[in-house]
């Protein structure tokens, strides 16, 4: 009976109750139905195991340094770096907009606070300068998926705690496909600026002026390179680089740029409290989850199951694509990836997939998916931000989630893309 734990779980979603309830409400029933009552006490005891974690303590960390930076005025900087280099080309906005994106995933690791930061300074500065609305939801909401990629990453961070895996090596992983990601979204938006005739912005920034926004940019560009370089140097781990994240942050926002307060700081600690416990609820009840998922031995079953499709690497790798792009429409990555990450993950790693490389293909995927109706989170978020309807955002999306498509399988087919990096530095073998 256990083995309908997922379309029991797929049901309660597809009716409208939270994930976080739909992970803990599908195992328990059908445990109490299969009279298995001491587990449902290991279920719900799990939700508090799942989230009591020194590694996952980065996550908050990453979310306060995000917060602080957003509200110390750095997000404006970088948006005003980013228009001093691309503003004067063609569609020069919603190039800026996915450039920011790439320097805003330095920062924050988070898609939905790249949603809702750049969107609501970039989606109405692009509809006054002629563009629609809702082609600037789609493309903040696209290029927002670049944030979980490129470290530092809460997702990377999540899958390093579920699988064993080196946050390091992850991170570093992460950096070559995010920029892919972006560079893609660039070429997607030349194509369509040389055929719609998007618009120009009015003059060229002077090397001085660019100069000028440079300097005004550099100590929030330092931060990414402090995180990984105290990583990488053995100074120290993922969880103490979050914490100093917030230190440099804090020291920036209140002494050296002086655009924050102590009046704001009770509302910053609240907006990162309250979008910390949200993700850290879902971690807990995902690693209820998966304490039912070994129970019900879904995953030898699974396993036995993809092996019998195919012996071809190649091949099982395109399913499982299709599979984690199908499932990222509907899940959030966090649960996705504590909940397929140890059934997937062992199945490859037996066929000689390195399992850093599978990592990055997974994260990827499940980041992308977002972005995909119906389900993706950052749509939600575009809408609110631009008080533009899901389902015209989601049209307007579908030239891009193509780009990342192509990108995925770029990532999945040419391991180098992802490992030479970690390789070089020897984070991987």
């Amino acid at each position: 009976m256990l083995i309908l734990f997922l379309p029991t779980f797929l049901v309660f979603l597809m009716i409208g109750l939270p994930v976080f309830f739909a992970l803990l409400a599908a195992p328990g029933i059908l445990l109490w139905l299969n009279g298995q009552t001491n587990d449902i006490t290991l279920l719900y005891r799990n939700v508090y195991n799942g989230m009591d974690s020194f590694p996952l303590m980065a996550i908050p960390f990453f979310m306060l340094a995000g917060e602080l930076m957003n509200r110390g005025g750095i997000t404006i900087r970088l948006v005003e770096f980013s228009q001093a280099l691309m503003g004067h080309l063609r569609g020069g906005l919603a190039h800026v907009n996915v450039l920011s994106s790439i320097l805003f995933a330095g920062l924050s690791g988070s898609a939905v606070a790249d949603t809702s930061a750049l969107g609501s300074m970039l989606i109405p500065a692009m509809e006054k300068q002629g563009y629609t609305r809702r082609f600037a939801a789609a493309i903040t909401a696209a290029s927002s998926v670049i944030g979980p990629i490129i470290p530092p990453s809460g997702i990377m961070i999540i899958y390093a705690y579920v699988m064993g895996e080196s946050v390091a090596a992850l991170f570093l992983a992460g950096i070559v496909p995010g920029v892919m990601v972006g560079v893609g979204l660039m070429l997607m938006i030349k194509v369509m600026a040389d055929r719609y005739d998007f618009p120009v912005a009015s003059r060229k920034y002077t090397w001085g002026e660019r100069r000028q926004a440079s300097l005004k940019a550099f100590f929030p560009l330092l931060t990414p390179v402090i995180i990984l370089g105290g990583i990488l140097g053995g100074i120290f781990t993922p969880t103490e680089a979050a914490a100093v994240a917030v230190g440099y942050a804090f020291l920036i926002g209140f002494f050296v740029l002086r655009t924050l307060t102590l009046k704001e700081v009770p509302e910053i600690l609240s907006n990162a409290g309250l979008t910390s416990a949200v993700v850290l609820l879902l971690v807990g009840a995902a690693m209820a989850f998966k304490t039912v998922v070994s129970l019900s031995h879904a995953p030898e079953q699974l396993a036995q199951l993809i092996l019998s499709l195919s012996e071809n690497p190649l091949i099982l790798l395109f399913l499982i694509n299709l599979l984690l792009f199908i499932v990222g429409m509907f899940l959030d990555a966090g649960p996705a990836i504590i909940i397929l990450g140890p059934i997937l993950a062992p199945i490859f790693t037996s066929l000689g997939v390195d399992p850093i490389h599978f990592a990055i293909i997974m994260s990827v995927n499940l980041t992308v998916g977002l972005a995909t109706p119906p389900m993706g989170l950052v749509l939600f978020v575009a809408a609110a931000v631009s008080r533009e309807k899901v389902e015209t955002i989601a049209k307007a999306i579908l030239p891009f989630l193509a780009v990342e498509i192509i990108v995925i399988f770029l990532i999945t087919y040419v391991p180098a893309i992802s490992m030479t990096i970690p390789r070089i530095t020897g984070f991987a073998n």
